[in-house]
This record gives structure tokens, sequence and C-alpha cells, in this order.
């Protein structure tokens, strides 16, 4: 009787892996939006520039996305938990190094390369220790909390930012994440070690570096061309004072397109391996599972959603109504809390409706959210509305982040979680490119013709003013505020009528771009809706006693 008992006590919690693992979980979403809001900050304290910083963020999400499945290879290499523990020390190491940056170089080194290696090995670590040491029910309220959490780290991101920024420094950010690292690899010595792999295989270096370079350039294509243009030159790069444009078009095509000549040498080089009977970096017979293609294509549209949403909320709340980074956050806060609730009840309601369907209504509350927000886009905000917007917006973004991560898992035999899990990691990193790049280039391509347009029009505002706005509007018009409109207009000569009038037509098609923005993010939830055609639609049975989950896991899941 007492060996049993003994037993027992040695078995960790149940709670506990899933609390080990959505700390990790938080702390790798949350990096990127509160860099972004503490951009003003880092360039005053590094001396550096806007760009520099946007620098930073870009090369941290494509280390992330050109690496994610070299990390979930080395998962199977060296096991799931060592992986684990080695990237969160990497992480932790990136984070000191930020935290303690004295210019822009050592911030590259320390977030952008450092910190992204190590959560291309942690990230997909995840996903697979929680298909591994939970099953049934269990499995599925516990994807649903990690994808509550990272829904809670998004739109968290800029309050928690926004207030340490704002009331200390945007160090203490990534000196607290080096405490959470910490505290994390503790207390993983109480976990239950994951079963070793029988045949740990080779890493596929010439496989690494060609999918690297491949997802390299798409991903770096994709966020550049709001800035280089999609077809058409706009801001293009220069070499030694001249501009790069092939052939009279914008460079970003032509990146995407050897991004895509080198994954097809990448998919050439792989079928060789197989053929010859070496170990490969990715099994590609999984990306012949329906269900599990249907996940990491839903996956994707839903981070372009998301980050798009979460590029457009800031710059109308900031720009437009003039809120600094801790009011923004406030601002965005509702969203968190709806999130992560309905990630919890997601689980719950795809035993009943099935995933598929879940999915799909949580992507018409995505569209009807967005078209909400489009009537609370002017010079005054209707906090009401705004707030029933986002509330509903973050219902429709926890019911996915509930369900694709529990589908990708569960589509495929345990012993290739890890790559699941690299696939699932490349899928979110290129959506939230998509997403940004896409949703920004629509914003930015609205606000240009439509300042272009509105000045055209405007019998206030001579020909040759017209004529410069025409020429800056070549480049792209960036987005700011309409008083710094103002002020730059008279700087550069503009008499103070005409440049107010000039601010006025600006901030009238500022509005319009962002509202053109948001329809498309309601555009995209729809179009969605294709991807979860081949989603899991069997509706579940009635789970048995032995397989639901216990109340110690769901009391601690509660909010």
């Amino acid at each position: 009787m007492t060996a049993p008992a003994a037993s027992a006590k040695a078995s960790p919690p149940v709670w506990l892996p899933i609390a080990v693992l959505g700390a990790a979980q938080f702390v790798m979403v949350l990096d990127s939006s509160v860099m972004n809001v503490s951009i003003s900050q880092i360039v005053a304290d590094l001396d550096t520039t806007i760009q520099g910083v946007q620098l930073a963020i870009t090369a941290y999400t494509l280390v992330m996305a050109t690496m994610m499945l070299a990390g979930a290879k080395l998962g199977d290499i060296l096991g799931r938990d060592r992986t684990f523990a080695i990237g969160l020390g990497v992480y932790g190491l990136g984070s000191l190094t930020t935290a303690l940056s004295p210019n822009l170089t050592v911030l590259l080194v320390g977030w952008s390369l450092i910190e992204g290696l190590g959560a291309a090995m942690v990230m997909p670590a995840i996903v697979s220790l929680v298909a591994a040491t939970y099953e049934g029910k269990q499995r599925a309220l516990a994807f649903g909390l990690i994808g509550g959490v990272a829904g809670a780290a998004i739109a968290a991101g800029p309050l928690i930012g926004g207030w340490v920024t704002t009331e200390f420094s945007w160090r203490y950010v990534f000196a607290g994440e080096v405490v959470i690292v910490a505290v994390v690899l503790v207390v993983r010595r109480r976990l239950k070690a994951t079963p070793a792999v029988e045949h740990r295989p080779h890493l596929d270096v010439v496989g690494v570096l060609l999918s690297a370079v491949g997802l390299g350039l798409v991903v770096f294509g994709i966020l550049k061309s709001s800035s280089w243009g999609l077809i058409a030159p706009l801001g293009a790069p220069t070499i030694n004072g001249t501009e790069v444009t092939p052939f009279g078009f914008s460079v970003v095509p032509f990146l995407i397109l050897a991004g895509l000549g080198f994954l097809a040498a990448f998919t050439m080089w792989e079928e060789h391996r197989e053929r010859a009977g070496h170990d490969t970096l990715l099994d590609r017979t999984l990306l012949r599972i329906v269900p599990l293609r249907a996940g990491l294509t839903t996956l994707m549209m839903q981070q372009l959603i998301l980050l798009g949403t979460f590029f457009v909320l800031p710059v109308y709340l900031q720009v437009v109504l003039g809120l600094d980074a801790f009011e923004t956050g406030k601002k965005l806060f509702p969203m968190s809390v709806t999130m992560f609730a309905a990630a919890l009840l997601g689980p719950r309601l795809a035993a009943g409706f099935a995933p598929k369907r879940v999915s799909q209504i949580g992507l018409l509350a995505l569209a009807l959210a967005s078209v909400v927000l489009l009537d609370t886009i002017d010079v005054e905000l209707d906090d009401s509305e705004f707030v029933i917007a986002l509330a509903l917006f973050g219902v429709g973004a926890g019911l996915l982040l509930s369900q694709l991560g529990n589908v990708i898992m569960s589509s495929v035999d345990p012993s290739k979680t890890n790559e699941a899990g690299g696939l699932q990691g490349t899928a979110q990193n290129l959506g939230a490119s998509l997403g940004t790049a896409l949703i920004g280039a629509v914003l930015i391509g609205a606000l240009t013709s439509g300042f272009v347009e509105n000045v055209e029009k405007n019998p206030a505002i001579p020909a040759d003013v017209r004529a410069q706005v025409a020429q800056v509007a070549e480049n792209g018009i960036p987005v700011a505020s309409v008083g710094d409109v103002e002020t730059a207009a008279r700087d550069k000569g503009v008499p103070p009528a005409q440049a107010k009038a000039l601010a006025a037509d600006y901030g009238d098609a500022q509005l319009q771009g962002l509202k053109r923005a948001i329809l498309a993010v309601a555009g995209f939830a729809l179009l969605s809706l294709w991807f979860t055609r081949h989603l899991p639609g069997r509706v579940a049975a009635e789970v048995p006693e032995a397989e639901r989950a216990p109340p110690d896991l769901v009391s601690a899941a509660a909010p």
C-alpha cells in the first residue's frame, strides 16, 4: 500500500507540465510585441534609427522562420526535453545580451540571432512535449491552454511592454525574461522525461542550408514588400547610390522566386537522400496527410489575420488618436481576456461540434469583429463599440488557437511530433510575416493613392504643391500623425493655409487606408474558411470518463 502512495507522490501534478510549457510559450510570443512598442526608447538609448530597430525585428522573424525545421530535427537527435532545455538556455543568454546591449550591433546579435535560434529550438519542442505528455481530452485542453497563452501574450505584450518601457526601461523586459527562463529551467527538472526516439537521426546540414536560404529569401521578400513594393518599385533598395529595380520591377518578386528556387532544390536534395537511405531534414510524407495540411494552412491564415490586425490597431491608436504605448496596451486588453477564455472553451466545443466547425465559427467571428471595427475608425473613438469589436475578435482568435495545434499534432504518429512542431512553427512565422507585409501594403497603398487623389481634387492646393506630393508618393507615403504632416509641409516652405489643407487631406486618406486594411482582414478571414474544409469534421462521440481532463488540470486552466 505504501509503495503506490510513494509513487503517486513522486509523480508531478498533471498541471505542472502545461504550466512550465505555457510559461515558455508566453515568453517566446511576448518578445515580438514588446519590441514593437519599445522602438522609440530603444532608438534613443542605442543612438540608432527606427530603421535599425526594424531590421532587428525583421531579422528575429527571419532566424526563427529559417531555423524552425532544424530546431525540430534537433528534438529527434538530442531528445525533446534536452532540446527544450538547451533552447531555453540559448534564449536566456540572448535575452541577457539584449538587456545589456550598448549598441545596435549587440542588439542584433543578442535578440535577432541568439534569441531567434533559441526560439527555433523551443517552439517545436513545446508542441511536441504537449503531445507526448497528454492524451485525449487532456491533450485538447492542453493545446487550448497553449493557444490561449500565445493569444494572451500577443494582446498583453503592448500593455506589459508599454508600462515597463514608460515607467522604467525596455531593458527590464528582457532582464525579466532571463528570470522567467531560469525559473522554468529549475522547475522543469521535476517533470517526467519523455521517451527517447528509438533511432536518433543525423542532421542533414545541406538540407538545413537549402531550406534556411529558401525560407529566408521568401520571408524577407514578403516582409519588405510593403516598403520596396510588391511588383512596382516603391522606395527601392540602393547599391552604391543606384536603385535596384530589375527590369523595372521591384526586387521583391525576384527574392521570392529565388527563395522558391532554393526550396525546390531542397525538395530534390531530400528526395536524393531518401533514395540513398540517408536521414532527411523533413519527412515529406507528412505533407500528404490531409488534416495536417489543413491545420497548417489554416494556422498560417490565422497568424496572417492576427498579426495584420495587430499592425493596424496600434497605428490607429497611437498615430491617429495619439495614445502612448501603455494606453494602447490598455485599449487592447479586452481582446486578451476573451481570447484566453475562448481558448479554454474551444476544446469543449470541439467535443460537440468538431474542430472544423469551431474553427469556422472562429473565422466568422473574426470577420464580424473586423466589420464592427470599421465603424470605429474615426478621429473620435467610440469606446463601447471598440471594446465589443475587440472582445468579439478575441473570441474568434481564441477558438482558432484552441483547435489548430491539437489538429496538427494529432494528425501525425507520436514519433513525428518534432517534425510536425517544426512545420507548425514555420507556418506560424510565415503567416505572421504575410500579415504584417500584406496588411501593411494595403494600408500604405490606400494611404498613398487616397492622399494623391485628395490633393488633386483640392482647389486650395496649388499645382506646384500637388506636383511635390505626387513626386513624394512615388516612393510611398509614410504613416505619420496629421500634426507631423502639417509641420513637415511648413518646414518645406508650404504656406500655413496650404499646409493645413494638405494635413486634412492626409488625415482623410489615413482613415480610409486604415479602413481598407481592416476590410482586408475581414476578407482574409472569410477566405480562410476555404482552408478549413479538410479539418476534422466528425462530431466527437461521448468521451469515456478515463479520458476526461481531471479537475486539477481544468481548475488550473481557469482564467
